[in-house]
């Protein structure tokens, strides 16, 4: 799901909500990598979309990612 999707939805009465497993923060990787990759890997968002989404630019959020591929 996109965030452009998550955008339109925010003014309707219907709230569309983003599923999180919390599974994700058992590794070495630090909660916002882990939560990056989540989102890159799972949910198929791109690097703007989730910068736009956790309000950090894509090249930082390129970065957590990359980063956080490399830990297990």
């Amino acid at each position: 799901m996109g965030i452009k999707k998550l955008i339109k939805n925010r003014d309707s009465k219907k709230t569309n909500w983003l599923k999180i497993d919390c599974s994700i923060f058992n590794s070495e990787k630090s909660p916002f990598e882990a939560l990056v990759v989540f989102l890159k890997d799972k949910k198929g968002m791109n690097y703007h979309d989730i910068g736009l989404l956790l309000n950090r630019d894509e090249r930082n959020i390129w970065t957590v990612y990359s980063r956080g591929k490399k830990k297990k």
